[in-house]
């Protein structure tokens, strides 16, 4: 599909399904027949579908029948930071996972770690090795740690002294200036990673907007049966917490590497030790 454009299937508008081009493996479409959309006003072929088992969901736009057109303002003033966090919601870390084919062999879901969270770890942790320069990396206690503690301990030495990361970003108090790296996030319209305003000497480990909101601003659960007299009437809820994962967290051992040998610091040999053993990392559970 050389030359195609690649879309999300729910990103398509005004197209409809061509029955006879509706060839797929289990249960969806895998585009072997060639286009399998067709725009819905002339009935000409635009776009092959792809959401079978197993393979990635898309819409490949035919380079033959579509083309590209910019819509609205190509080139938006990117939004204060204040605004794109106002504006910004936390992504939850743990989601439900719906598959197919387990008990009772119908569609069933569990509780997990949330993908993005993996992913989004992954790159960070890569930073937070590249940093170091092998010596120990505290982070603040709570969620922060229980995403990065374990991973760091493991594969940093325990010898000298211990390097310090902290949270800092839009709405934080000023960061510790004792800190040696900053966990900041990332503008959701530049990709521009927050930075104190003056500058600073930590090292700025980056995180996308949403998984930082949570870790700086956790969104409490609140218990299904509070005791009463707790909180007032109107502040109680009755649902209770959302259940969580039944495994530790794991980082995204793909992103991990993937970012780690694009930092400078990847050649070193410590470094490339972590990923040559890092199979051995993803046996035990580390990623």
């Amino acid at each position: 599909m050389t030359d195609s454009f690649v879309i999300a299937p729910g990103d398509t508008r005004g197209t409809v399904l061509i029955p006879e081009k509706s060839s797929g493996h289990c249960c969806g479409l895998d585009g072997a027949d060639g286009p399998n959309m067709a725009c819905e006003a002339c009935g000409l072929p635009v776009a092959s579908r792809i959401d079978d088992c197993s393979l990635w969901q898309a819409v490949w736009l035919a380079p033959n029948a579509v083309h590209r057109q910019a819509v609205g303002d190509p080139d938006p003033t990117p939004l204060p930071w204040a605004d794109a966090t106002a504006a910004a919601v936390g992504t939850p870390p743990y989601e439900p996972i719906t598959s197919w084919g387990g008990p009772g062999f119908g569609l069933y879901h569990w509780w997990s770690w949330s993908p993005r969270w993996e992913a989004a770890a992954g790159r960070a942790l890569a930073h937070l090795l590249a940093a170091s320069g092998g010596r120990s990396v505290s982070v603040p206690h709570g969620l922060t740690a229980e995403v990065f503690q374990r991973a760091l301990d493991a594969l940093l030495s325990t010898d000298g002294p211990t390097l310090h990361a902290a949270l800092a970003g839009p709405n934080l108090p000023a960061p510790d200036t004792n800190a040696d790296l900053l966990l900041v996030p990332e503008h959701p319209q530049t990709g521009e990673t927050w930075a104190p305003a003056g500058g600073t000497s930590a090292y700025l480990v980056p995180l996308p907007l949403g998984v930082w909101l949570w870790l700086a601003f956790p969104e409490p659960h609140l218990p299904a049966d509070p005791p009463p007299q707790v909180l007032p009437v109107e502040l109680l809820r009755d649902d209770p917490p959302s259940p969580r994962p039944g495994h530790l967290f794991r980082i995204d051992p793909g992103v991990f590497r993937h970012t780690l040998l694009r930092l400078p610091t990847a050649c070193d040999p410590w470094l490339r030790e972590i990923l040559e053993n890092l199979p051995t990392y993803v046996r035990t559970g580390l990623f």
